[in-house]
This record gives structure tokens, C-alpha cells and sequence, in this order.
């Protein structure tokens, strides 16, 4: 197969660079993580945009970590390739008993509450044991309501979850008055952890809709200052409301900006 045929070249191209390449020769599972977390953020970015040459070329690039780091677990003795692959084979079939076993499932939450109950039975202590400590607080925020839902912790609909929303809302606004910072700290905390939960309820990706408007709103402030700059002013000497005037004309122009 073709695919195999270039994975090998890959596989060799890799084992040259560790053995000649100066650089490649000097990086450790140490020095490679930083650079592995920007990887999946750039493509992560890419997917947001939507932009399929992007998110080849940023496959390709995890791609040479996994085996870089395969690479040096093989040279350490602590793994090859070929148990990383392997491993990942073996779950994929135990973790899909609808597929490979006996076991019958109606829809995609059968098939992740499956999922759960073959971690526990693995031995792992929490169905919120796989929820990495360092993901971003709001992806965190998601994995973990996802979690549980799989072992029935879950709200029965979205209405009662915006009822939550409005509870901790109410409940920040009254943090606000007492003027206690670590108590509207802890209410932003629940308002945020409740929303997201709600925005999870309309299949939306908190994440990813968050930066899309992150997004958005970059490319009509560049274009606030770009205006702004035409006209011959500058923004600090501008009052918000002849700001706020040039910002609603940019968005009749093109609501997509």
C-alpha cells in the first residue's frame, strides 16, 4: 500500500535525522513537548478556519512527533512504533464491543457510555481520570460534562441547564454587591462552568465558537484602526461613541468581518 510504503520512508527518513542531524540528535521528550502543544494549537487553529491544506500539513507535523517520540522511547528502552500502533489497535477493538464483539447499541451515546465502562473495568479509578490536567480551562470545562454524562450525571434538558445559568448569574450579581472578590471570583467560575454546559446542550463547541468570535472581532478592530488611521486620528483621542459609530458601520459593510 502506498500509505504504508510512505510511513516507512518517514520511519527512515526519522532514524537518519537522530543519527546525523545535530539538532534532531540533541531533543529529548523534554524539549519536543512545547513544540508538540503548539503543533496541535496550530492545528487546531487550522480546522476552525476550515482550511483542509492546513490541517494536512499539520497532521504531518503530529505525525513526525509521534514518531520522534517513539524514536526516543526506543532508544531508551521504554517503547518502539510498533507497540505505540499495536496498543492503540488493541484499545480501539476493546473499546468497541458494538464493532468487534457481541454488544448491541442503539446510537453514538451508547456507544461512548461503553467507552466509560470499559475504562472502569480497565481500573481506572474515576470516569473523570482521563481528563488531562493541563487542558485549557473551558476544553477542561467540556471534557468533564461530558464525562459524566456518560454515567447519567446529566441535566434531563436544556431548559433546566439555562435555569442554572440564570441561578449563577443572579448569584455573581450578588457576589458583585458584597464587593468580596474571591467570592465573585469563585460566581464567574460557576456562571462560566454553567454556560458552557448549556451551549454543550445545543451541540455547540464552547471552544470553538469562542474563537471564532475571537476571531471576528480581531478582524473588525484591525479595521477600526485602519479607518481610523484613513481619517487621520487617533484612537486614544476618540471618544467611545465616535468609536462605537465607525464599529457598527464595519459590521453593515460585512457582517462576516
Amino acid at each position: 500500500m502506498q500509505s504504508q510504503s510512505e510511513f516507512n520512508h518517514l520511519v527512515e527518513i526519522m532514524d537518519e535525522l537522530r543519527e546525523k542531524c545535530p539538532w534532531d540528535k540533541k531533543q529529548n521528550i523534554h524539549t519536543l513537548r512545547q513544540q508538540t502543544i503548539e503543533e496541535t494549537y496550530e492545528l487546531a487553529d487550522a480546522i476552525t478556519d476550515e482550511n483542509w491544506i492546513a490541517i494536512k500539513e499539520e497532521l504531518g507535523d503530529l505525525l513526525l512527533h509521534i514518531v520522534f517520540y517513539s524514536k526516543i522511547g526506543s532508544e531508551q528502552n521504554k517503547f518502539t512504533l510498533q507497540e505505540v500502533i499495536s496498543n492503540i489497535c488493541d484499545k480501539l477493538i476493546k473499546r468497541h464491543p458494538h464493532i468487534y464483539g457481541n454488544v448491541a447499541v442503539d446510537n453514538e451515546e451508547e456507544v461512548k457510555q461503553n467507552w466509560e465502562r470499559i475504562k472502569l473495568k480497565e481500573g481506572k479509578k474515576s470516569v473523570l481520570s482521563g481528563v488531562p490536567n493541563s487542558l485549557p480551562a473551558m476544553v477542561k470545562a467540556m471534557r468533564i460534562q461530558e464525562k459524566v454524562k456518560q454515567v447519567g450525571f446529566e441535566w434531563a434538558a436544556k431548559e433546566d441547564v439555562w435555569k442554572k445559568v440564570e441561578e449563577e448569574q443572579q448569584e455573581l450579581l450578588e457576589a458583585v454587591q458584597s464587593g468580596n472578590q474571591e467570592h465573585i471570583e469563585e460566581e464567574a467560575g460557576d456562571l462560566f462552568f454553567s454556560l458552557i454546559n448549556y451551549v454543550r446542550f445545543l451541540n455547540v463547541d464552547a471552544e470553538n465558537c469562542l474563537e471564532l468570535t475571537n476571531k471576528k472581532f480581531i478582524n473588525r478592530f484591525l479595521r477600526l484602526e485602519e479607518i481610523v488611521q484613513e481619517r487621520g486620528k487617533d484612537l486614544s483621542e476618540m471618544s467611545l461613541s465616535e468609536m462605537d459609530a465607525i464599529w457598527n458601520d464595519i459590521k453593515k459593510q460585512n457582517s462576516q468581518i
